[in-house]
């Protein structure tokens, strides 16, 4: 009774009482201790009769029998040294409901407080049904089939079996049967109350449909993924919503969705008529449902409705104010988006509507990466709101530009991607020069220009015409246009970090914003994409969301146009290193599979030096995996050294919108080692790795490396060991998908109710505080940012260039 808490009591003397088999005889000292504990929790509880009795005598010396289950049965079996066994005098019994239930109804309610239970609340003979609920019609439907005849559900015939074996059972009683014809029937009608909790219970047949189908029973419809919990009430499917394919659509803004004509047909929103709407309203309804955009439905003050199929002088319709038109959706509508799944608050956001032909839901590049969308048959979600509060929250909290910046880890979600962000690398070069006609085309595209057209940054003198110039502009003016009035600093991905400090970087990756001027430094994806620090989140902390949205949409744009003009594309002859090159490439590979011959040739002599803490043999595996490794990284070096600025694979990479430096390596210089588990290619089958190599192989290629690159093609055994090295990532992709997820869905289940409430504190649905503050700070971590203290850096010339304000220069 030293244990308070009732729970942990239970289970401490369930942990002490499970392995006695005798009821021993105990201290006077110890049970008025219990007597004193158990008057203290009966206080005021409960009458007189039940109080624990004065004195006692410890246990009772009896012995405990064993119980077992079987299948749907209870067994009980006494130990030998008991000598008046109850009952029919057999060693092993059935032991029916009744007899458990007679039992717990014999436990006093100071038991029920030693056990750690509240009589009030939860007594033992509580566990044994005496009464079943029967399930109203409405969770058991019945179907038509045929039109005339009538087909049950599983649980109505259930409850007719139940029904039916109560009665024989009675008949029998009543009749005074023998008692072992009693027995089967009580078992016939515990079959069929078992099997109506739980049709899918060990060691007890299935009770089946005529057509030997498994009934769907009680336990099978709530429990699981599909269940009644998880699939009818956490979530639900709900009306005014649409799923299709999406497309990439680079035209329209990020803050928009592009929705088909015949989804938007079919999606309504309701408005409600007023006097200043009468007239669309009306043109909205003569066009009728059939014609976009159009009206549905009309809804009356006393909420009739009048379905427009079905009118056909639409137009001499009388509207009244208050009354509700459920028209088409249109453009500018707002709608929710989302992809599952759904793993943070980006995965569903606010859009805009923007009406389209054809099937397929358009999005911006800019908005897949929130959504880890792609356009390889991603299909998503779109949601309607219905009211005008679900309107203004999604408009004030969800749309796309609001929730650029993720407060986990505070920056943006979402940047320039793909061929915009290739485009805007190659256009802010400083080489990069535009002549007048692409200039006004280019500016057309600019969507709030003031109407100034830059200063041309160079004048060409016209050949043969004195004093005629054709002036051109730099690719950093143009990109100028569209840069909102801040200032920002940054660096450029190439941007050596042992460079001597200056406004100018001989590279051009210092980036230099200046009231919204580009004076110096290539922009990449390090400066707008989604990066912390970057020209994104600057623009979105400095100007807001909706400066944020203009510059997202303003660069596609631009760029896109100017990349159209000028072309790119990637072929072969991106791929292919010079003569010298390869030949380098050749030389490094063979020189490190004679070092791993060299290595195999003092390990089997013994003279290898064993690693501390690992086996000759893990030794000797470390070994030659660096040298392969290092390699395999030489090679790569001298592949990318070979090629020069004009080569396209490597725009891709450095800028940042496809593929890697490891890629590059792979394609023209050398695959290199495969491993499985983290290790070279174990042997299987007699000693070998592949039925091509002979036993106990040591070099490298009998054990995963692959010397030759993509461009030159793989032999079949260095084809087959790199489909092992895949089939292990594809493995453990899975596998981590499905624990990852699992581990989500119990961490929000734990923590769904935790909220910030409106006194500042955190705290769960029981108004337990998990916090004082949110996050010990109290701050957004949206508006969290990180700054650089660049002064220590600089010269005292530079300091005061940059920092000292002199006031007479004014």
């Amino acid at each position: 009774m030293k244990i308070k808490n009732g729970k942990r009591r239970l289970k401490a003397v369930y942990e002490i009482c499970s392995n006695k088999s005798m009821c021993e005889y105990g201290e006077e000292a110890d049970m008025e201790k219990m007597r004193e504990d158990l008057n203290i929790g009966l206080q005021g509880g409960l009458d007189d009769k039940s109080k624990p009795k004065e004195g006692g005598h410890g246990g009772c010396g009896g012995l405990q029998p064993k119980y077992r289950k079987q299948g749907i049965k209870l067994l009980v079996e006494f130990p030998e040294q008991m000598e008046d066994v109850p009952g029919s005098g057999d060693r092993k019994q059935n032991l029916p409901a009744a007899k458990v239930l007679s039992i717990f109804k014999n436990i006093s309610d100071e038991g029920c407080y030693a056990l750690g239970l509240n009589p009030r609340w939860a007594r033992p003979d509580w566990l044994v049904m005496t009464l079943m609920p029967v399930p109203p019609p409405h969770v058991r439907p019945s179907v038509a089939i045929d039109g005339m005849a009538r087909g049950e559900d599983d649980l109505t015939h259930n409850l007719a079996s139940i029904v039916k074996a109560n009665l024989a059972l009675l008949n029998c009683v009543r009749k005074g049967e023998p008692s072992h014809i009693i027995e089967q029937f009580e078992q016939l009608l515990q079959f069929h109350l078992a099997t109506f909790l739980n049709n899918e219970q060990p060691g007890l047949p299935q009770a089946q449909q005529r057509s030997g189908k498994p009934l769907k029973t009680l336990r099978q419809r709530l429990r699981g993924k599909e269940g009644r919990i998880r699939g009818n009430l956490m979530g639900k499917r709900v009306d005014f919503s649409a799923r299709t394919v999406i497309t990439a659509d680079p035209n329209i803004e990020i803050d928009q969705v592009g929705v088909p004509r015949s989804i938007a047909m079919n999606l309504t929103v309701p408005e409600r008529v007023t006097p200043f709407n009468m007239n669309y309203m009306h043109q909205l309804i003569s066009n009728g449902p059939l014609e976009h955009p159009g009206a549905k439905y009309i809804i009356r003050e006393d909420g009739n409705r009048i379905d427009l199929r079905y009118i056909k002088n639409k137009s001499d319709l009388a509207l009244k104010c208050g009354w509700i038109v459920e028209r088409h959706l249109r453009d500018d509508d707002l709608v929710l988006f989302n992809r599952q799944p759904s793993l943070h608050k980006m995965s569903i956001m606010a859009h805009r509507v923007k009406v389209f032909d054809w099937s397929t839901f358009r999005l911006n590049l800019s908005v897949t990466s929130p959504y880890n969308a792609d356009f390889d048959g991603d299909e998503m979600n779109l949601h309607v709101p219905q009211s005008m509060t679900a309107r203004a929250e999604a408009q004030e909290l969800m749309m796309v530009h609001k929730v650029i910046i993720t407060p986990q880890s505070n920056r943006p979600v979402m940047g320039i991607v793909q061929d915009s962000l290739l485009g805007v690398q190659k256009f802010t070069k400083r080489d990069i020069f535009v002549q007048k006609d692409v200039v006004m085309n280019l500016l057309m595209w600019v969507m709030n220009w003031d109407g100034k057209v830059p200063t041309p940054a160079i004048l060409v003198p016209k050949k043969g015409e004195l004093g005629k110039y054709t002036p051109i502009w730099t690719g950093k003016q143009m990109f100028s246009k569209i840069i909102p009035a801040i200032n920002f600093t940054g660096f450029a991905s190439t941007h050596n970090s042992k460079e001597k400090f200056s406004d100018l970087s001989p590279i051009d990756s210092r980036v230099i914003v200046q009231q919204g001027e580009l004076l110096a430094g290539i922009i990449d994806k390090k400066v707008i994409g989604s990066s912390a620090g970057g020209l994104i989140h600057t623009t979105m902390l400095e100007k807001g969301p909706d400066e944020a949205k203009l510059l997202l949409g303003a660069v596609q744009k631009l760029v896109n146009n100017w990349l159209v003009g000028r072309s790119f594309t990637v072929g072969v002859s991106d791929t292919i290193a010079d003569v010298g090159t390869l030949k380098t490439i050749v030389d490094i590979i063979t020189q490190a599979k004679v070092q791993v011959h060299d290595l195999v040739q003092r390990g089997q002599k013994g003279k290898l030096e064993t690693q501390p803490g690992r086996t000759m043999v893990e030794s000797f595996e470390g070994l030659v995996n660096i040298v392969l490794n290092t390699a395999r990284d030489q090679a790569g070096r001298e592949a990318q050294g070979s090629l020069d600025e004009t080569n396209n694979i490597k725009a891709t990479v450095t800028s940042g919108s496809k593929g890697s430096f490891i890629n590059i390596s792979q394609i023209i210089a050398c695959v290199g080692q495969q491993n499985v588990e983290g290790k070279r290619i174990p042997y299987g089958f007699n000693h070998r790795t592949l039925p091509h190599y002979g036993k106990d192989d040591l070099g490298p290629e009998s054990r995963g490396f692959v010397e030759n690159s993509y461009l030159k093609g793989l032999t079949p055994q260095e084809f087959f060991f790199h489909a092992m090295g895949g089939r292990e990532g594809l493995i453990d992709t899975a596998v981590k998908t499905a624990e990852t997820g699992y581990i989500q869905r119990r961490l929000v289940k734990a923590m769904e109710s935790v909220m910030a409430r409106y006194d500042g504190t955190v705290r769960n649905a029981q108004g337990e505080i998990i916090q004082f503050l949110y996050g010990e700070d109290g701050m957004d971590a949206v508006w969290v940012e990180k700054q650089r203290f660049e002064s220590h850096k600089l010269n005292k010339v530079q300091f005061e260039k940059k920092y000292v304000f002199d006031p007479s220069n004014e």
